[in-house]
């Protein structure tokens, strides 16, 4: 089975036109004010029109309320979206029951104790997202281009698909996934210039890379 990517943080017609052309699996878009790949539900709006039904459009949010999703999703035509903060198990399930949409589950990892803190979202996410744990002062729990240690995941079974995420780039990419054993791999900073200013031609040789895995 092809090995499943996810470009995230987009913001520009022709960044998602290569993450679509290359072969995503899925296009993020980032919804949280204090990231440098934040968007508004308009702009995604208008990216969403290149992007072709079997491409999942990904919204990241993080510990976002009720209304705010509801404004998001109102302006956005979102397939998935994608918990990034210190949402509960029981907050997975709400967002789930009410906004009838696919939910991703983002795990922040340092240690093997936080693998196993994946087994409570098994049974409510439909996605779970293996991230290196940012630190203590960070702004924001991901895009930081930080790894942390794929042998944590080797051998692990999970209920439902998974991902790979944090620090990842087209020439660590084959030794990610044969460390981790990883299904699918989420990248944001591993393919840009800057943060937030992601690089078309790295984009195109990420999704060369994993074509080949």
């Amino acid at each position: 089975m092809p090995l499943a990517v996810k470009i995230c943080g987009l913001s520009t017609t022709e960044t998602v036109a290569a993450a679509v052309e290359g072969g995503a699996a899925m296009v993020g878009f980032v919804f949280f004010a204090k990231s440098p790949r934040n968007v508004s539900p308009q702009h995604v709006n208008v990216l969403a029109q290149n992007v072709p039904s079997n491409v999942t459009k990904v919204g990241l949010l993080v510990d976002a309320s009720d209304d705010e999703i509801t404004n998001i999703l109102k302006g956005a035509p979102l397939d998935m979206l994608q918990l990034h903060g210190g949402e509960t198990p029981e907050r997975v399930s709400a967002i789930k029951a009410k906004f009838s949409l696919p939910v991703m589950k983002v795990i922040a990892v340092s240690d093997a104790a936080d693998v196993d803190q994946a087994r409570a979202y098994e049974s409510i996410a439909d996605q779970l997202l293996f991230d290196a744990k940012p630190p203590q002062d960070a702004s924001r729990p991901g895009g930081l281009g930080e790894a942390f240690n794929w042998d944590l995941l080797a051998g692990q079974r999970f209920a439902v698909p998974w991902m790979l995420a944090g620090g990842l780039t087209a020439d660590n990419l084959a030794n990610a996934v044969a460390v981790s054993g990883a299904p699918g791999v989420d990248i944001s900073s591993g393919v840009e210039d800057g943060p937030g200013d992601k690089n078309i031609n790295k984009i195109k040789a990420f999704l060369d890379v994993a074509a080949g895995l």
